[in-house]
């Protein structure tokens, strides 16, 4: 069997044409690792690979979500590891690529078990996060110290999906996150590439990416997405960039003034990435780009 090689790497590190490369030098094939990738709405804005990159070699697991689904990491963990599989039985190397440290995580480290929470547990968190964020963590370092001292005080996702676990179980998540299942791959049947840029060059790339974005028609397919009416909650409507682009939608804020927030969002955003490569895939190949 091929093995599977991975790449990760933060916004705007050159992730995709690094990947189609190794696809056509090792007779591969490219598998999306990117949370917001998976969404068919946003294809500008979450910077999927353009129709020339994709013509070159196979990809698979590209924009075959809608934006209204809540695309879990073990519904991407099912769907890469059938993408695989496919590729070893062909006898293609399978490349995953993206940013989402979790799905890599989840893939070589195993997935943590949590139970199913019920809608009104789920809706009564996130009106408390919603409502008093600073409330929020404040209970969620009473009920669970250990997953608060890893979220970061503003991140209401984070905070919300470890509060409703504890409510919805009494079991603190940091408890669930002691016994993952296996891994889908073992040791030895993959090899990580991270790609990270120097951070004053990245930010650059990322700004003048980001403006071009616009040029390229993002802001249509933003609003498009907008006009839609979906739950602000689900994880489309948090794609980087979206919620600046909203506030200009709904006169909030100008135009210049909502491009200049989407790309400080991803500066922030790429940080977190680079953090957490640091911490999390130490014993990954670095590639100074």
């Amino acid at each position: 069997m091929q093995t599977v090689l991975l790449i990760l790497g933060p916004t705007a590190s050159g992730k995709t044409a690094y990947a189609i490369d190794a696809a056509i030098e090792h007779n591969g094939e490219v598998i999306n690792m990117d949370s917001m990738q998976v969404y068919r709405d946003l294809h500008i804005l979450t910077a999927r690979p353009s129709a020339q990159e994709t013509a070159r070699v196979p990809h698979h697991l590209f924009g075959h979500v809608d934006g209204a689904i809540i695309f879990s990491t073990g519904a991407w963990l099912e769907a890469a590891h059938s993408a695989i599989v496919d590729c070893q039985a062909r006898g293609k190397r399978p490349i995953l690529v993206g940013g989402t440290g979790l799905y890599a995580h989840a893939l070589t480290q195993g997935l943590v078990p949590t139970p199913p929470v019920p809608a009104e547990v789920r809706a009564n968190t996130r009106r408390l996060v919603s409502d008093d964020i600073k409330a929020a963590y404040a209970r969620l370092l009473v009920v669970d110290p250990k997953s608060a001292r890893q979220i970061e005080p503003k991140d209401g996702v984070r905070i919300a999906r470890a509060l409703e676990v504890f409510e919805a179980t009494g079991r603190p998540l940091s408890v669930w996150h002691q016994d993952p299942h296996p891994p889908l791959l073992a040791a030895g049947t993959w090899e990580g590439v991270a790609l990270m840029p120097q951070r004053e060059v990245l930010y650059q790339r990322i700004e003048s990416r980001f403006k071009k974005m616009m040029e390229d028609g993002a802001l249509d397919e933003a609003h498009a997405l907008y006009q839609r009416g979906l739950d602000p909650s689900l994880p489309i409507m948090k794609a980087v960039g979206m919620q600046s682009l909203i506030d200009f939608f709904q006169e909030q804020c100008g135009y210049e003034a909502a491009v200049a927030r989407a790309i400080l969002d991803s500066r922030h955003y790429a940080k977190r990435q680079m953090t957490w490569i640091r911490n999390r895939a130490a014993a990954w190949k670095v590639i100074d780009v």
